[in-house]
């Protein structure tokens, strides 16, 4: 099941990067390819979240759950308004999502 959802997860990975990316040349559907995957991708870390006893450990996995609801927040803002203030909600999401895949093998590798 793990592995299920693992490939869930850098199969949607991938269809947000490339919904973002659409709004260039798919300027009609770009918000319909990158919400299901936005979704996806927030259900899917929420699930593979990485259990530790550290603090800080915890602390990035909230972030980085943060980060997975402000993709969702940002695909919602692409139906519901008709100028680019998703542009910023899904640059802090972004920010959030690298800052925190760097930084949680680091915490993990240190309290080993």
């Amino acid at each position: 099941m793990k592995k299920v959802i693992q490939f869930l997860f850098y199969v949607s990975a991938i269809v947000l990067l490339v919904g973002a990316a659409s709004r260039l040349f798919l300027p009609d559907i770009y918000s319909s390819i990158y919400l299901p995957a936005a979704v996806v991708f927030a259900i899917t870390q929420f699930l593979l979240r990485v259990k530790h006893d550290h603090f800080a450990v915890r602390r990035l996995v909230a972030q980085q759950q943060l980060g997975g609801l402000m993709l969702v927040a940002a695909g919602v803002l692409m139906f519901t308004h008709t100028n680019n203030e998703w542009m910023a909600i899904m640059l802090c999401g972004a920010f959030i999502e690298l800052y925190t895949a760097f930084r949680i093998p680091n915490e993990i590798e240190k309290h080993k």
